[in-house]
């Protein structure tokens, strides 16, 4: 069976949910804290996949992800170097993605597991944003093909975000160009009908409405809003006048992520 780490931290708190939708989508979860990694008591690369869940790691002192985002750096950092070489799949969820960021592992164009490309930084509006938001699947080699979390997805889905720090911003024009030709821009903010919008569509001022990204493999993936708080359409605030029934939008992605260690893994 595919094993899913979920790592957490003092203020981990959607690690519960993360796991929960792996479980559903086939695999077995556990949740492990970062000093279990740290100390050698548990072995990431005993596991298939690794998740990094929502919530506020250390309070989110310093900057949003930065201090779990050292610790990856500087206590594990061979294990996860490792991990992405054996071809395991890595994803990000809100604080998880604000972590992969400034630990330099995405979008890490540069290789070296460690230059910070990019930042997720305060919200245009200076507030705490939740509220649910419209993405569109970026279509061409990322948002097809490349991203092992994302392949056959549907075109336009519907998510909750919940951040105060979720502006996604490349470090300079470079870095963005290379993202857009390299097909590394996953998901993109827009409204109801697929269309380029400002606030509150893009609910965090994010550069180009961006989202969600992978890196070149394909198998590193983060993302703002949060899939494992809509795999059921139970979930949706509205779910007895969308008409729809089964599983939620988010509900894809970790079984593509499933199942895609059960084939190369």
């Amino acid at each position: 069976m595919v094993r899913v780490i979920v790592l957490r931290t003092a203020g981990t708190n959607c690690d519960r949910e993360t796991a929960f939708a792996f479980e559903e989508a086939g695999a077995s979860s556990e949740l492990v804290h970062i000093n279990k990694l740290s100390s050698g008591e548990k072995k990431l690369s005993d596991y298939h996949i690794l998740a990094i869940p929502g919530g506020f790691s250390y309070g989110d002192d310093i900057a949003s992800g930065k201090i779990l985002a050292n610790e990856l750096k500087f206590k594990i950092e061979e294990g996860i170097k490792q991990f992405i070489l054996n071809g395991k799949p890595i994803i990000g969820i809100c604080n998880g993605f604000q972590i992969l960021v400034k630990a330099g592992l995405l979008p890490n164009l540069s290789g070296d597991f460690k230059t910070i490309e990019a930042t997720l930084t305060l919200n245009d509006s200076a507030k705490f944003e939740s509220r649910w938001v419209y993405l569109r699947r970026v279509k061409g080699q990322g948002g097809t093909g490349k991203c092992v979390w994302t392949k056959g997805i549907k075109d336009l889905l519907c998510l909750p975000v919940a951040h105060g720090e979720g502006k996604f911003i490349p470090k300079d024009k470079n870095i963005l160009a290379r993202l857009k030709k390299e097909g590394l821009i996953i998901f993109e903010y827009v409204d109801e009908n697929g269309r380029y919008k400002g606030y509150p569509y893009n609910p965090n001022g994010s550069v180009e409405n961006i989202a969600g990204i992978c890196d070149k493999t394909g198998q590193i993936f983060g993302l703002m809003p949060h899939p494992e708080r809509y795999i059921s359409y139970l979930q949706h605030p509205r779910w007895t006048r969308i008409g729809s029934r089964g599983r939620g939008d988010g509900f894809a992605i970790f079984k593509n992520g499933v199942e895609f260690a059960k084939k190369h893994l």
